[in-house]
């Protein structure tokens, strides 16, 4: 399969043409390569399928965006996914992306393709808990994949919560035990959907977080 048949099924979610975004991410991809040799960005046994393993998995996220959703905040983001192929289809001025990434060259990293793709995108080189979420605006949508177990994510993603906010979050096989887990400290709205790519993988959207009150 070529990298523009792994991504043809989300074009119709596209602000621009397919061939627009094909030529965005294979630029992205080749940065991706280029920066692979100094900083572990993606498993080194996926870059090979780095259409398929990571722009299509990234990009299955846009079926479940609402209209409205404007404001992005992606965190942990390490080499740019989900966040980036989402910024590459969605690339528009009413769109806009904020990254949160502590690696100092992942940060490199993703300010050098947004500075090359020219994608409305702002990368805070700072664990999130450093991040004031005053500074940032309100969310409409959160993602994150392969941070954090769900409990602990649910921690970094609260003070960023404003009441139209959905996470939407790539999650694996233990994605079960995770979302029982994580319902012992947390209340919200959970829907799961099954994985275009991974056939054991979910994407959860949750909203509505809150703590559970302590009796």
């Amino acid at each position: 399969m070529s990298g523009r048949e792994a991504i043809a099924p989300y074009a119709r979610h596209f602000t621009r043409s397919l061939d627009e975004v094909a030529a965005d991410l294979e630029s992205y991809a080749q940065l991706l390569a280029k920066w692979q040799a100094v900083q572990n960005l993606v498993s080194r046994e996926t870059l090979g399928e780095v259409w398929s393993r990571h722009f299509a998995d990234s990009l299955q996220v846009l079926k479940l965006l609402k209209e409205g959703d404007r404001a992005f905040l992606d965190l942990g983001s390490g080499g740019g996914l989900p966040a980036l192929p989402l910024a590459i289809a969605l690339k528009s001025p009413n769109h806009h992306f904020t990254l949160i990434e502590p690696n100092g060259r992942k940060v490199s990293f993703l300010r050098a393709v947004a500075r090359e793709l020219g994608l409305i995108v702002t990368v805070e080189g700072r664990r999130s808990d450093q991040v004031d979420s005053r500074e940032t605006p309100a969310p409409d949508v959160i993602t994150s994949r392969a941070l954090a177990a769900l409990p602990t994510l649910c921690g970094w993603m609260k003070p960023f919560f404003a009441p139209q906010t959905r996470a939407i979050l790539h999650k694996g096989r233990e994605h079960g035990e995770e979302l029982m887990e994580a319902a012992t400290h947390w209340d919200y709205d959970v829907v799961v959907t099954s994985s275009d790519i991974d056939p054991s993988g979910v994407l959860l959207t949750l909203s509505n977080l809150r703590a559970k009150s302590v009796s």
